[in-house]
């Protein structure tokens, strides 16, 4: 299926009643929890996920609905930043350098729209770079073997966190537990039951949404409960809600350059859009800024993170369609829904489900519109949620934790062990150690059993296999640099946005 036709598919499946009411839906939400300090896309998608499958929804429907909450939280991760100089969510940091000077000297208007603008042409041009990228990869990706695939999953739990990571052994650490959570249940090839301690409950192994809802969102509320649930500061007065026309002129390179570099940091798995913001900052501030202006209020200094943060969130979909690999913790939890709908992603996944696909780009474009509609004549209604005590929100986000999750599965058992999950969780984030490893630990630790097992069958036992191909060379060469990069260049990026958001950058 060519790329005309396969958009033309797209379109007919996304622009129905149902599917533009639910990316209309998902904007909405997705922007409501992007402008909450602290819970970001992953959590937001992990919050509605128990809701999408309560409703009965199909594959096309699910992923339209959650994508669309994923791009509005990124773009809702900017109101908080801008008006309190607290971020939604990490990618949103760096927009705390000008933007929340803009809102000091009465500009704060003039931010929000202008972050709404650079968040349209990142997503918007990124989600074209999938349409152009993914069916690429797709048909490279046919080239993997057992070998490959197991290389390839290696890659993605050395980079998954990346540069992000402040403690790769951490990271480290939950992907072995990861592996370790995937290993329960029945052996797939010999049907013995494994690590299930005698409870037929376990027998088919942990329900990934379970454990996805209990990692992210239930911890989210403990950890909302343990620091006294305080009240967020006053927002203050947004002032005129527009952008003047020689502040877009100045401005629109910085759009661009924040896009290709996002969207490039998002494609690569594990870097993310985390990365892809700050990269975009530090690469503005060097070619823009000769007279000193970034970090005062410099509009190039909100545009540039802006279009690279939600450009990343579109490239992260790239190898998460193509490959089975998630590019960011939110596309990961986007892999267990694909999972759980019984859709393998991977390079056939574009002939064999088209509809679902192209139907999910479609509505991306049409989400994106939805985004810039709402971003700037209706932000002053999600800013009044800055205002509604976290007392209200947090009993709301594990009420629709529960009734979700009970559901889908109608077993008391899972509600426990999604309890376990979120206790597990408040553990883990208090310790600082990362949760999206474990969750592609959960995903993949199967699919890699059982690519290593088919590939030391093929070679008769010779672990040689693994490294023989030029490909698998190839991914287990940047795995390792994946890996240990982090430990070299990790430290020294860490430092340079410190000295940024202290104003010394």
């Amino acid at each position: 299926m060519d790329l005309l036709t396969g958009l033309l598919t797209g379109f007919a499946t996304a622009f129905t009643p149902l599917h533009l009411a639910l990316a209309i839906l998902g904007c909405v939400l997705g922007t409501l929890v992007g402008a909450l300090p602290g819970l970001g896309p992953s959590n937001g998608v992990a919050i509605l996920v128990p809701l999408a499958f309560s409703l009965g929804l199909d594959a096309t429907a699910t992923l339209i609905l959650l994508t669309s909450v994923y791009y509005g939280a990124m773009y809702g991760g900017r109101i908080s930043s801008i008006l309190l100089a607290i971020p939604g969510d990490e990618p949103a940091l760096m927009t705390i350098l000008d933007g929340h000077p803009m809102a000091r000297a009465g500009r704060a208007g003039e931010a929000l729209a202008l972050s709404g603008l650079a968040s349209f042409v990142g997503g918007v041009l990124a989600t074209a770079g999938l349409v152009l990228l993914a069916p690429l990869l797709a048909r490279f990706a046919l080239l993997f073997g057992p070998a490959e695939y197991f290389a390839l999953y290696v890659l993605a739990f050395a980079t998954l966190g990346g540069l992000a990571a402040r403690n790769p052994m951490k990271a480290l650490f939950a992907a072995a537990l990861g592996l370790a959570l995937a290993l329960v249940g029945y052996d797939t090839t010999t049907g013995i039951p494994r690590y299930t301690f005698g409870l037929v409950e376990l027998y088919e192994g942990i329900d990934f949404l379970v454990a996805i809802v209990g990692l992210f969102a239930l911890s989210e509320v403990f950890l909302f409960v343990e620091k006294g649930l305080r009240e967020l500061p006053h927002p203050g007065r947004l002032g005129r809600i527009f952008v003047r026309l020689s502040t877009l002129r100045q401005s629109l390179g910085a759009m661009f350059r924040g896009t290709g570099i996002g969207f490039l940091a998002g494609v690569l798995p594990g870097a993310g859009a985390s990365l892809g913001s700050f990269l975009a900052y530090m690469l503005e501030k060097r070619v823009s800024d000769r007279a000193g202006t970034f970090g005062r209020g410099d509009p190039r200094g909100v545009a540039a993170p802006e279009a690279g943060n939600n450009a990343a969130a579109g490239g992260a979909l790239v190898p998460m369609l193509t490959l089975g690999v998630p590019g960011s913790g939110t596309t990961a939890v986007l892999l267990a829904v694909l999972m759980a709908l019984d859709i393998t992603p991977g390079p056939l996944l574009f002939e064999q489900r088209p509809e679902v696909v192209w139907g999910l780009v479609a509505a991306l474009f049409f989400a994106n519109l939805v985004l810039l509609a709402l971003n700037l004549p209706l932000v002053g209604l999600f800013v009044q949620l800055l205002r509604v005590p976290p007392r209200y929100l947090m009993p709301l986000v594990a009420m629709v934790s529960f009734v979700g999750i009970h559901a889908i599965s109608n077993n008391p058992f899972d509600l426990q062990l999604m309890i376990g999950f979120g206790v597990l969780g408040w553990v883990l984030r208090k310790l600082e150690v990362p949760l999206v490893p474990i969750i592609l630990g959960i995903l993949l630790g199967n699919e890699m059993e059982d690519n290593l097992r088919r590939a030391l069958l093929i070679a008769d036992g010779d672990w040689t296999v693994l490294w023989r191909s030029p490909l698998a060379v190839g991914l287990w060469t940047v795995a390792v640099l994946g890996f240990f990069g982090p430990m070299l260049v990790g430290p020294w990026l860490r430092r340079r946005r410190a000295r940024l958001l202290e104003g010394r950058g």
